[in-house]
């Protein structure tokens, strides 16, 4: 997977050599508005807080790890003065795993290394952000800060999940809301059309409810998940 992202931006990379060709805009004709599309590959660094409520099984002070996955990338830009822009973007939900880390067994049963939760999640997330370099360079980095919103659905506890919990368990997410930094590259190619890449990052905390036949346990989760988007554009 991260290969393929390897791949892509030496391939981006030498389109936008060829783009370095590429006349100026002329001020009048600038447009205004850029839709992209393309990949977007997210890095976890999971943290939890230990598991409280009654009941707690023994070797529970465990921690989680989210798996690192690959999905669809969309994002709408408006340009504004100054060389100023607002992104808007988004992936599409993707299914995120939860393994356990740490303890190698809740009782007797295996934790470690267990996918024992899923869950999807929609997490759009908004820019401001600061173009470098003149409009009709043809290689434009950008830095920008923005908030970012995550909200899951569909989650669930694996076999593995219920077994470490004593039985069928039902989870709940808190949505959160928190801050993000994103820095990358445009390259105009031609045209109206551009290749782009960037680095991001956000602040995802969400607090966990899982109820096992009454039984309530909490904790408190932080994703902070890292994105490498890799993604082609059209303005107009």
């Amino acid at each position: 997977m991260i290969e393929t992202n390897i791949r892509a931006l030496r391939a981006i990379a030498a389109v936008a050599a060829l783009g370095c060709a590429v006349p100026a805009w002329a001020d009048d004709a600038i447009p205004n508005n850029s839709f992209r599309l393309g990949s977007e590959t997210v890095f976890y660094h999971t943290k939890a807080d230990p598991l409280a409520g009654p009941y707690v099984p023994a070797g529970s002070n465990y921690n989680l790890k989210a798996e690192n996955l690959e999905t669809l990338y969309v994002g709408y830009i408006r340009r504004l003065p100054a060389n100023l822009a607002i992104e808007v973007a988004m992936g599409y939900p993707p299914l995120s795993k939860v393994k356990g880390e740490g303890s190698a067994t809740v009782g007797s049963v295996p934790y470690a290394g267990q996918v024992i939760s899923s869950a999807r999640w929609l997490s759009p997330t908004a820019f401001v952000e600061y173009n470098f370099l003149s409009e009709d360079s043809p290689l434009r980095p950008f830095i920008g800060v923005g908030v970012n919103y995550t909200q899951f659905y569909a989650r669930r506890s694996t076999a593995a999940g219920n077994a470490a919990s004593g039985g069928p368990t039902k989870l709940s997410l808190t949505s959160s809301v928190g801050p993000a930094g994103t820095v990358g590259v445009d390259w105009h190619v031609g045209g109206h059309w551009h290749m782009y890449g960037s680095y991001s990052i956000s602040r995802v905390n969400t607090h966990l409810e899982a109820n096992t036949a009454g039984i309530i346990r909490t904790t408190n989760i932080k994703f902070g998940p890292q994105v490498l988007v890799i993604s082609g554009g059209y303005s107009f």
